[in-house]
């Protein structure tokens, strides 16, 4: 597997408190067969947060970070160490629907709440199936969590999902009573975001978003969590 000779990597950040981001284009040079090797996979349900299915990636797409995007990765997030560690490298298909969905599935998440760990997710859909956005909670003003935030942020929402302000069955797509969207990247084929676990993210699915369990026609992504070694 190799990188798509008209890669290009954007480097940006996120919100008030800004987050890097990694926006990179036409990232590997053979997507259409990460699509046709992943018809071929066996699907489980996710045991997290994840609203959808995920089977494994090869090790050979790992090798594409560790051998390509290293000394990016290591420079841009400021990461203390000379090794990438892949804590997960899934397929996903979202095929929850709205109506299914349970409360923290509604709202944005964080993945961990350290600074090193990195999430990614690699769009591998062609149709206009959305994108990721980040988030503030606007009772906090958080963008991201830490261990100082996460107990100040979780008694807030819990409060407020109780409250006349919780979130309705569906995917948040937008500024809500509870979040303010502070930046959005939309779903293109052959576009990698890498950003920090702790920011507070999530998938854009529209009100008409209809699950679709086919990785050929569904919203198929590779996402990974990586972290840092000696």
């Amino acid at each position: 597997m190799r990188l798509h000779p008209d890669i290009r990597i954007e480097r940006r950040t996120i919100g008030a408190e800004k987050a890097p981001l990694l926006v990179v284009d036409q990232f590997v040079s053979d997507a259409e067969e990460l699509v046709a090797n992943a018809a071929l996979k066996p699907y489980a349900q996710s045991m997290r947060y994840f609203p959808g299915v995920r089977s494994k990636a090869s090790l050979a797409y790992q090798r594409v970070f560790d051998t390509e995007l290293k000394p990016t990765l290591l420079d841009f997030f400021g990461l203390d160490g000379t090794t990438l560690r892949f804590g997960m490298c899934h397929y996903s298909l979202i095929t929850t629907p709205a109506d299914k969905l349970a409360t923290l599935q509604r709202v944005p998440h964080v993945d961990s709440l350290g600074w090193q760990g990195l999430a990614t997710i690699h769009y591998l859909f062609t149709r206009n199936l959305g994108g990721t956005a980040f988030y503030r909670h606007r009772k906090t003003g958080f963008e991201y969590l830490d261990e100082t935030r996460q107990e100040t942020y979780l008694a807030s929402l819990i409060r407020e999902c109780d409250g006349p302000d919780a979130p309705g069955p569906e995917y948040i797509n937008g500024d809500t009573p509870l979040f303010q969207q502070i930046a959005k990247q939309d779903g293109i084929f052959n576009r990698l975001l890498v950003y920090r676990r702790n920011s507070l993210h999530s998938g854009c699915l529209g009100r008409d978003f209809v699950p679709d369990t086919n990785p050929l026609t569904g919203r198929l992504s590779i996402n990974c969590f990586i972290d840092v070694g000696r």
